[in-house]
């Protein structure tokens, strides 16, 4: 059991158990799955398996007894010994060949370095299997020829599939670097001895490659690039009219000189009606200083760049719908994807700055965001049309002047898109990792609470169960040592107690019977 253990990457620990260890005391080995929550206590007698069951990796308490179970590896890199020893092979001979061609040229101190660094990952791959940047040496393990693309996921679809490019003039610029940066990065690294030749082909498709690979391709933009234009060979189907009616905003040019003020008026305007601003500035500083500006001057306001991760980023999102705040400063992430129906105008300052966050493509995406708002607005501060201002503002113009005569001749009237909080929540619910169980558990906390207030549980008899259930989850938590979880349900308890139709629920427990700290 224990070879086999080593041989899926799980690593022997008898002091600390955790995720992706094993510890073995006297005949029983305890096991931490790298994807569980709970562990897996295997008790023996001799060579025979006694007993299987689920523990608390915490308490080390039983919690189930099982018939069976399987253990699944630890670590994405599981190879069979046959294919590590037929690899070692390969690796050796190319190692022969480049530290050859190393020597002949006199890089002496890059020959070492690779000597030692290689021979020291075919040690590691031996003894345990793996061994640090083993992707490097994918072309040896995968069996490939020199040059031949790495598989992909596409290898496993059937020869019918369709692939839709979200955001394609975005994403496929992206693809097409993708090679030509990964290669630029390793040809370095390869130079100076830190890696033998095959590691370029560890690497991204080429887009050549990813074309051959997708012959039948959707892609979706609001705003196509050259590559998908170029590709699609003038087959393009415009999606202009939307269901509710909404027409793409209006824009408003206005001098730069005061930009600042009018747009705090501006804002003032949109607080009292309730509704939410997005300003795009040129570098991070400026976001920064004017949201010190707003901020001064009363507003509500935050601000979102790439210094922000992306958890974080989806809770401010989360905000500005949810109504924490009701201006977000932004410099290029306000573009694309974004979908805030409850912004009614967008100001982009310094418009008339041509450049990669002044292009027709950019000003067209972040003009979008006001477009589900039925007062959408959008200000250019500039005091010249740049070409790309213009080109924008005639595509926009377009856009509207073909959705306005649609709801003419159809007699409709634009509705704006309302979202419930619960709707925003769920659309934003990425944001719910970075508290993880705990985020989870106050939200069904909140929703047992009123739940309880407005009878929905039916019954006295069925309050006074979820109670005891709770006070039960209460006792077992803080006998786990898990004192905030035990703390949360104990104010929950309180909370379904206040709630219940003003009337005192008693259980046959007591939230006197345990203190729990907090």
């Amino acid at each position: 059991i224990l070879r086999s253990l080593v041989k899926i990457q799980y690593s022997r620990n008898d002091v600390v158990f955790d995720r992706g260890f094993f510890r073995v005391r006297g005949d029983t080995v305890e096991i931490f799955p790298a994807y569980e929550e709970q562990g897996v206590r295997i008790e023996m007698f001799g060579d025979e398996v006694e007993r299987i069951s689920k523990i608390d990796p915490l308490t080390g308490a039983s919690i189930s007894s099982l018939h069976k179970t399987a253990i699944y590896p630890a670590k994405h890199f599981v190879t069979s010994r046959p294919t590590i020893e037929r690899a070692v092979a390969t690796i050796r001979a190319e190692l022969a060949d480049r530290l050859a061609e190393l020597k002949a040229t006199g890089k002496l101190l890059e020959a070492q370095r690779l000597e030692s660094r290689t021979n020291f990952d075919i040690e590691m791959m031996l003894e345990i299997g793996t061994c640090a940047g083993i992707e490097n040496y994918s072309r040896h393990l995968a069996d490939r020829s020199a040059g031949e693309r790495p598989a992909c996921l596409f290898d496993y679809f059937p020869d019918d599939f369709l692939v839709v490019v979200d955001e394609s003039h975005v994403t496929l610029s992206q693809i097409s670097g993708m090679f030509n940066g990964d290669r630029a990065r390793k040809l370095t690294l390869v130079e100076y001895g830190f890696r033998l030749p095959s590691a370029l082909d560890n690497r991204p498709l080429m887009f050549d490659e990813f074309l051959a690979l997708t012959p039948r391709a959707l892609n979706v933009s609001a705003t196509p690039g050259d590559i998908e234009l170029r590709l699609s060979e003038g087959v393009v189907v415009e999606q202009i009219i939307r269901p509710t009616g909404l027409v793409d905003p209006e824009i408003d040019i206005r001098p730069v000189r005061g930009q600042v003020d009018d747009l705090l008026n501006e804002i003032r305007i949109r607080e009292r009606r309730g509704e939410r601003v997005l300003v795009t500035t040129l570098t991070k500083r400026m976001s920064e200083d004017l949201t010190d500006y707003l901020q001064q001057m009363g507003v509500r306001v935050r601000y979102m760049h790439s210094d922000i991760d992306a958890i974080e980023r989806m809770e401010i999102v989360r905000g500005l719908r949810l109504g924490d705040f009701d201006v977000l400063v932004g410099i290029n992430l306000l573009r694309e994807g974004l979908d805030l129906p409850e912004v009614s105008l967008v100001a982009i300052l310094d418009a008339d700055q041509e450049g990669f966050l002044r292009s027709e493509r950019s000003l067209i995406q972040t003009v979008g965001r006001a477009a589900r708002h039925v007062n959408g607005r959008a200000i250019f501060y500039a005091d010249r049309i740049t070409g790309s201002m213009q080109r924008a503002l005639d595509e926009t113009g377009r856009r509207r002047a073909t959705q306005q005569a649609h709801n003419i001749e159809h007699g409709i009237t634009p509705l704006g898109v309302i979202k419930s909080v619960d709707q925003v929540r769920f659309s934003t619910r990425v944001a719910d990792a970075r508290e993880g169980s705990d985020a989870r558990e106050e939200d069904r906390a909140t929703r047992r609470v009123a739940e309880a207030g407005t009878g929905r549980y039916g019954s006295k008899q069925d309050v006074e169960a979820m109670v005891r259930q709770l006070e039960a989850d209460m006792k077992a938590a803080a006998s786990a040592l898990d004192f905030e979880t035990a703390a949360r349900i104990r104010d929950e308890l309180f909370e379904i107690r206040a709630h219940s139709d003003g009337k005192t629920v008693k259980s046959r427990g007591s939230l006197a019977g345990i203190k729990v700290a907090g």
